[in-house]
């Protein structure tokens, strides 16, 4: 299936130069979601996760049906502030700020196996912290799946030593 007849392009958002992809069509469309989703699945299947991490709000959104499918558990990756009980943090940078990531203390156990999900792989830098977030858990990141990646930002690069999926480029 091609994906990218269901991702709209909005230029100039959330500010000037900025061209966002936005994933709600692809969402809308329940064939071409379930088709999307089920290809992470698969990958995650391969890589025998026991947990799905997903940074809001679209890793939300991209996690929750692959960790289900999997029958494995979701961790959400939040700002700061938006957790309840204890947590852990990182500071980050985006293609247009900065930021600090939390995920609660004890949402993975040392050695799980867990995968990271997220709509879209841009600069790297909320992957990357949330990574580090897994790891100074003592998670194992299998891998990384996302939708879209946006090849000139070279996001990949921060996923050095990581193995990784992607649906679609541009």
């Amino acid at each position: 299936m091609d994906y990218t007849n269901y991702i709209a392009r909005v230029d100039n958002y959330p500010e000037p130069g900025i061209i966002f992809r936005d994933i709600t069509p692809l969402m809308g469309n329940g064939p071409a979601f379930e088709a999307a989703t089920q290809e992470i699945v698969d990958y995650a299947k391969e890589l025998q996760v026991d947990m799905v991490v997903g940074p809001e709000a679209r890793g939300f959104i991209i996690g929750c049906p692959v960790a289900y499918a999997l029958g494995v558990g979701f961790a959400p990756v939040r700002k700061k502030g938006k957790l309840p009980r204890e947590t852990i943090e990182v500071d980050y940078s985006l293609e247009y700020g900065s930021n600090i990531l939390q995920i609660h203390k004890d949402a993975i156990q040392p050695g799980q196996r867990v995968l990271i999900t997220d709509d879209l792989l841009a600069t790297g830098g909320t992957i990357q912290a949330t990574i580090q977030l897994v790891e100074n858990l003592g998670g194992i990141v299998a891998g990384c799946a996302f939708l879209i990646e946006l090849d000139d930002l070279k996001g990949r690069e921060k996923l050095a030593g990581h193995d990784y999926f992607t649906l679609m480029h541009y």
